[in-house]
C-alpha cells in the first residue's frame, strides 16, 4: 500500500522529522498491514507544531518518499502498489483515482471536512470583505463538485467523524466511520484516577477546566478568555488551563493580564502528548472546554474523554452527534459565550452528574481506542486489496 498524506515533514541536518503522533500512528497501522507500507509526503513544511521526532526507517514501520510541495502526482509515483490510499480533503489528490487505475491499483480515500466546515473555517477570517467572502465561497463550492466526483470514483471510503460520514455514505453505503485519536490502551485513565476525580468533584473543589490545541480562531480559542470572564462574573469556582500555541497566544496572554485573570486562567506551552499531557489531564482536570465553531472531527474529543474528562462545547455537527452517542457532556449554542458560561455554571451545581459523565466519557473513548480503530481501518483496506473488483 502507498499512503499519500498531508502530514508535515521537515528536513534537518540530521535527516527528516515527522509529527510524533503521526509517527506513532503509522507504526501501529503498518504493523497491522499484511505487506509493504509506504508513505508519500510533500516537502514545504517549516515547523511541526505539536512535537517532532526523527524519522528512522528501521523502526518507523514504513518507507518514506518525498515530492516537492506543489509537484503533481504522476503514474510513476503509484506504480508497483496494489492499493493507493489518500485524502479527499487534499485537492491535490483529485487526479489520483484515474492515475491509480492506469497502473492497475485500487484506490481508497478518507474524508474529514464537509462543505459546511470548510465554509465556516474560511469565514472566520474577519479581514475578508463581502466580495472576497463570496469569491471564497464560490471557489469552495466548485472544489466540492470536484471532490464529490472524486468520491464517486473510489473503491472504498473511510469517514473521520459523523459530518464526513453523512457525505460519504451517499457514495459508498459501506463507508467505514471512525473517530480519529491516538489513545492507546496504556494511556487511559485508571480506576484510581477516576475515583480521585470523583472525590475532588464531590468535595466541592473548583472545577478544573482545560483547553488543549492550537490557539487559532478556527478552534474557537478567541472565546476562552471571554468565557473565563463570564464564569468569574457568575461566581463559578474554576481554574482554566490553556495548553497550546498559535496566532492568538499573545492576545490571550495580554487579555489574561489586563483582566487580572491569572488566579483563574493560565496559558501553558504544549506538552508531549503521551508522556506529559495525558498524565496531567488524567490527574488534574475535570472538563474539556471545546469552543470549536466548525464541525471538524478533532482528535481532542476522544483523547480528552479517554483521560476521563467530560466535555462541554459548542453544538457543532461533530460534537452534537458525539454527545448523543456518548452522553459524555453538554452542548451549548455555537458562538454564544454567555450561554456556554451559563451551562458550566449550572452543571457546577451537579457535581455527581459531572463525575458520571466523566465515567461515560472514558468508557466511550475506550470503545474507540486507537488500536481498535486502526484494526478496523486496516482490515477494511485489506478486504479491498484482496477483493476481485477493481
Amino acid at each position: 500500500m502507498l499512503m499519500l498524506t498531508p502530514a508535515p515533514v521537515v528536513e534537518t541536518s540530521q535527516g527528516y522529522e515527522l509529527d510524533s503522533k503521526f509517527l506513532e500512528g503509522m507504526k501501529l497501522q503498518s504493523s497491522m498491514w499484511p505487506g509493504s507500507f509506504d508513505c508519500l509526503m510533500r516537502e514545504g513544511a517549516t515547523e511541526i507544531p505539536f512535537g517532532a521526532r526523527p524519522y528512522q526507517p528501521e523502526t518507523a514501520g514504513f518507507q518514506l518518499h518525498l515530492i516537492s510541495e506543489h509537484e503533481e502526482v504522476r503514474p510513476e509515483h503509484l506504480s508497483g502498489y496494489d492499493l493507493i490510499f489518500c485524502s479527499a480533503d487534499d485537492k491535490r489528490n483529485f487526479s489520483v483515482p484515474d492515475l491509480a487505475r492506469s497502473v492497475g491499483a485500487k484506490v481508497a480515500t478518507t474524508l474529514e471536512y464537509n462543505l459546511n466546515t470548510r465554509l465556516r473555517i474560511a469565514f472566520l477570517d474577519q479581514d475578508r470583505n463581502a466580495i472576497r467572502r463570496i469569491y471564497t465561497a464560490a471557489k469552495l463550492v466548485l472544489q466540492e463538485f470536484r471532490r464529490r466526483k472524486f468520491l464517486g470514483k473510489m473503491d472504498a471510503i473511510q469517514a473521520n467523524g459523523y459530518p464526513a460520514f453523512e457525505v460519504c455514505k451517499k457514495f459508498d453505503p459501506n463507508t467505514l466511520l471512525f473517530l480519529d485519536n491516538r489513545m492507546t490502551a496504556d494511556l487511559y485513565a485508571t480506576p484510581e484516577e477516576m475515583q480521585h476525580r470523583r472525590n475532588r468533584l464531590l468535595a466541592g473543589d473548583p472545577l478544573q477546566l482545560v483547553y488543549t490545541g492550537r490557539l487559532e480562531k478556527m478552534k474557537g480559542a478567541h472565546d476562552l478568555v471571554p468565557l473565563a470572564l463570564e464564569l468569574r462574573s457568575l461566581g463559578v469556582p474554576f481554574m482554566l488551563k490553556i495548553f497550546g500555541t498559535g496566532s492568538l497566544e499573545g492576545q490571550i496572554d495580554n487579555d489574561i493580564a489586563q483582566n487580572n485573570l491569572s488566579e483563574n486562567v493560565q496559558r501553558l506551552e504544549p506538552l508531549d502528548f503521551s508522556s506529559e499531557l495525558v498524565p496531567y489531564l488524567r490527574s488534574n482536570c475535570d472538563i474539556y472546554v471545546c469552543c470549536h465553531r466548525q464541525s471538524d472531527p478533532s482528535c481532542t474529543y476522544i483523547e480528552n474523554m479517554g483521560c476521563g474528562l467530560s466535555v462541554v462545547g459548542y453544538g457543532n455537527e461533530m460534537w452534537s452527534d458525539l454527545q448523543k452517542d456518548s452522553r459524555a457532556g453538554w452542548v451549548s449554542p455555537i458562538g454564544q459565550v454567555k450561554k456556554l458560561a451559563a451551562v458550566i455554571a449550572q452543571i457546577e451545581k451537579s457535581r455527581s452528574d459531572i463525575a458520571h459523565r466523566c465515567e461515560l466519557a472514558a468508557a466511550f473513548s475506550k470503545q474507540n481506542s486507537f488500536e481498535a480503530l486502526s484494526r478496523a481501518r486496516m482490515q477494511h483496506l485489506e478486504d479491498l486489496a484482496r477483493s476481485d473488483t477493481n
